[in-house]
């Protein structure tokens, strides 16, 4: 499915799925973090997702004074837009989850578009053992977990952060009714084009992803109850003319071959292989995207294009 149009790639350095037992690559301590940031941007990421982990044990902390350790380092050392999570990680408050938000003041955040399962847990079947005790204890109460943002809280959201620091949002949406909560906020006139939607596959709770190749035609030809997302997105695209519609996936082989499938990869860190050696680092990773897509598409958004789109 050759891409039409411009093209933005974005890079999730850590997140907050994966653990450190799953990948000796996933950057965990501040300065790792700053290291990999810089070196995706200069890969060709024209946008960071940025989570934070407690360097201790690499497990997801919402410490503003953690962020606040790379934070700065980026900004400095790159012209990519930082783009700060607001969905933090399991278990977090929603006022632990702004709290390094509203003190960053970014350009740019994610904001999950609904409450979800969201069942990690499958996961601990491919381990025998893990490196730290809270890697397995974050797997399994995902058995038991509902991730949490109300239309209250997405409202708070959108008030604090974009009324309140004029920051601009990535829309992230897990299952087709994630969509259309996306277009009732747009219809009430509390967020406004153009929008950035990334669509998540592949999450268990959400929208699957059993094919790595061609998804969207995939969703069209063999998943018949799927074609509300399909209806949803092109909907909300023709509504709002949505300047970037990113699609990543969990649960695949994160190979050459995908990448080469899909011509672009977004949410590198998110996609960390089903087989620990189909694992690559993040600036190797992202320069076969670059090289990938110039093959169909020569004009990759570079961050200041970007922001002048986004506004």
């Amino acid at each position: 499915m050759p891409l039409r149009g411009k093209v933005v790639i974005t890079c999730a350095v850590t997140g907050s799925i994966h653990t450190p037992t799953m990948s000796p690559h996933l950057p965990l301590t501040p300065d790792e973090i700053a290291r990999d940031a810089i070196a995706a941007a200069e890969a060709g990421a024209a946008i960071l997702h940025l989570h934070a982990r407690d360097p201790k044990d690499g497990r997801p902390t919402p410490d503003p004074d953690v962020f606040m350790q790379f934070l700065p380092r980026i900004k400095q050392s790159t012209g990519a837009v930082v783009n700060i999570t607001t969905g933090g990680g399991h278990g977090m408050s929603l006022e632990e989850r702004l709290a390094a938000p509203l003190r960053a003041k970014p350009e740019m955040c994610s904001l999950n578009m609904g409450s979800m399962n969201f069942g990690l847990f499958p996961l601990l079947e491919k381990y025998k053992e893990f490196k730290y005790p809270w890697e397995s204890r974050h797997l399994e109460m995902t058995r038991d977990f509902i991730f949490r943002n109300t239309f209250a809280d997405i409202e708070r959201i959108l008030k604090d952060l974009g009324e309140g620091c004029g920051t601009r949002f990535e829309f992230e949406c897990y299952d087709v009714g994630h969509l259309y909560n996306l277009a009732h906020f747009l219809d009430r006139g509390l967020v406004k084009p153009p929008l950035f939607v990334q669509t998540i596959f592949g999450i268990l709770g959400g929208i699957g992803a059993d094919a790595a190749q061609d998804a969207v035609d995939q969703l069209q030809e063999h998943r018949r109850l799927e074609q509300p997302a399909v209806d949803a997105m092109r909907e909300i695209v023709e509504m709002a003319g949505i300047v970037t519609l990113v699609l990543e996936f969990h649960a695949v082989p994160f190979t050459e071959q995908f990448v080469d499938a899909l011509d672009i990869a977004e949410g590198i860190a998110e996609n960390i292989a089903v087989r620990r050696e189909q694992i690559v680092l993040l600036p190797v990773m992202l320069e076969r995207c670059v090289l990938a897509e110039r093959r169909e598409q020569p004009e990759i958004h570079r961050p200041h294009v970007e922001r002048r789109e986004l506004r």
